[in-house]
């Protein structure tokens, strides 16, 4: 698709208000990964690998469908991932700054990632949970979809910045096309871009969008499913196996393995680290 008529289709989507729903509340005890390794193993499975949990409900021949073990680092790998996100005299995590245009964002050589998603996919929620570790971060998540309207900027000490972008949707910023897309294209430094999916509703029109404008411009990308904790096992299942038949067929910048996660049980959280932390180059 040509990319005047993928900007049209991204304005067109975006008048289209999205069904909402309610934020959850990130209030897990297992922030730090330390507390982690003292449970019971099938526990912590659980909580760090859980697409290994999903995978344990397949038969062992359509088990090959899931791409469990692509990124499979070890524990202690796990455990260096965690100081990256820990705030201490040394490795100071903040805000740096807002912008809404590429030119008015901080010039920073470090490696950098950015989340995008839909309104209300609990994207604040989820770089919150990611700087748990750092608690006097604030990032502000509203019950309110819509909330995030600037390119937000953190500064993970000498490690890379992190950058949450306005969602797209329901109440999305009317600069958003010209502030994304042209963030996207012309960042230098952009490492990786973290497009962030609702496990409970699955891809919708307006992620379909998004997808195309990532592959349009070659960026490479993974997607990370949300709100795991609300949905049955099953129903879970089902969504995140359509899911990796998507990206499997109809994908070529998306990471093959999907990283679902929960903001609520921290399921996940400890593994989206260690994959920010080693794509950065700080897993060394």
């Amino acid at each position: 698709m040509a990319i005047p008529r993928l900007r049209h289709a991204v304005r067109t989507l975006f008048e289209v208000p999205a069904a909402l729903r309610p934020l959850s509340r990130a209030c897990s005890t297992f922030h730090a990964f330390t507390d982690v390794l003292r449970l019971p193993k099938r526990q912590m499975t659980k909580l760090v690998f859980p697409l290994r949990e999903l995978e344990r409900q397949l038969t062992p021949d359509s088990r090959l469908d899931l791409h469990v073990k692509i990124f499979d680092p070890s524990l202690e790998d796990i455990s260096k991932a965690e100081a990256v996100f820990t705030a201490t005299s040394r490795n100071r995590i903040s805000y740096l700054s807002s912008a809404v245009r590429l030119d008015h964002a901080p010039d920073l050589p470090s490696p950098e990632v950015c989340f995008i998603g839909r309104s209300n996919v609990g994207k604040s929620s989820l770089i919150k949970a990611l700087f748990s570790l750092a608690p006097e971060v604030e990032v502000r998540v509203s019950k309110k979809p819509g909330h995030t309207k600037k390119m937000n900027f953190f500064k993970v000490g000498k490690y890379f910045t992190l950058v949450d972008m306005p969602g797209y949707g329901y109440r999305a910023p009317e600069d958003f096309v010209d502030m994304v897309e042209t963030y996207l294209k012309e960042r230098r430094n952009l490492m990786r871009t973290f497009l962030l999916v609702d496990s409970v509703v699955g891809i919708q029109k307006t992620d379909s969008i998004a997808i195309e404008m990532c592959e349009e411009f070659a960026l490479p990308y993974v997607m990370v499913l949300t709100k795991i904790d609300k949905s049955s096992k099953g129903h879970l299942l089902k969504q995140v196996l359509q899911i990796q038949k998507f990206v499997d067929r109809e994908t070529q910048g998306c990471f093959p393995q999907l990283f679902p996660v929960s903001s609520v049980t921290y399921s996940g959280i400890h593994l989206l680290r260690c994959f920010i932390a080693n794509i950065t180059g700080n897993l060394d």
